[in-house]
């Protein structure tokens, strides 16, 4: 009881003394505005700069509409409806793992970005506009590569910007949305297989309980242990993510 009290007492102290430990320690200062110049290379700078701040603002939005994610996490929300587990796995772990899957998928198409643009222009070989240019040719090659035709098609005449000559005639305002409809039909088709399957069950559990005359009983309590069973039997993982990757190829 005596040391207790002795603590109590003396825990000012030391939350005093770490305060002024604390206190001697200089934190460095970061100051973000703009002034007044009549130097044009400074306004030129400030206007960069808040292109930049406004890009990082979209990265959310063109790591989603531009690479795997889409297919991915679609793909992966498919698995969970068609095995009738609605929270398991989590929201948060089914995107974390399109995310990495995302990443991996686009490693090849980050890692030229890095090399014939961001590196570049940091070492003052290339300028802004060729820098640009450099980083997002790697992703329209992969929009390219899983955009159908179709697609592409009616989005260019929905543009109205006139028959491309050449695929560089593309503009990317234009790719980018005929890529997203894209991703969405291929998810949806591989939906559709992933749900075949479990299917089967769902209406081979049915017929039996019904054969039974337990109608009473819901088939999702009787076919969702077979589910689980067939999935973890066939090593369902591996195929699905490693079928995912593959068709990115």
């Amino acid at each position: 009881m005596n040391w207790t009290l002795w603590s109590l007492l003396l825990l000012p102290l030391i939350l005093l003394a770490s305060s002024n430990a604390f206190a001697q320690v200089t934190l460095p200062q970061l100051n973000l505005g703009f002034k007044t110049t009549d130097n044009p290379n400074d306004v030129v700078a400030a206007v960069k700069l808040i292109l930049v701040m406004t890009v990082l603002t979209l990265a959310p939005a063109i790591l989603i509409m531009m690479t795997g994610f889409t297919r991915i996490i679609i793909v992966l929300s498919f698995l969970r409806q068609a095995m009738g587990v609605q929270q398991m796995p989590p929201n948060q772990l089914l995107v974390g793992l399109a995310l990495f899957l995302t990443f991996f998928v686009m490693q090849p198409a980050f890692n030229e970005m890095n090399e014939k643009g961001i590196q570049p222009y940091l070492k003052g070989t290339i300028s802004q506009e060729v820098a640009l240019e450099n980083t997002l040719a790697p992703l329209r090659k992969f929009m390219f590569s899983q955009t159908r035709e179709s697609d592409l098609a009616l989005f260019v005449k929905l543009s109205k910007v006139g028959t491309p000559k050449t695929r560089a005639d593309v503009p990317t305002m234009v790719l980018v949305p005929a890529f997203v409809v894209s991703e969405l039909k291929t998810s949806f088709i591989i939906g559709f297989i992933i749900f075949l399957p479990f299917l089967v069950i769902d209406i081979v559990a049915s017929s039996v309980l019904m054969a039974m005359g337990m109608m009473m009983l819901p088939p999702v309590v009787i076919s969702l242990p077979f589910k689980i069973m067939l999935f973890v039997l066939v090593d369902g993982w591996g195929l699905l993510i490693g079928s995912m990757v593959k068709s990115f190829g």
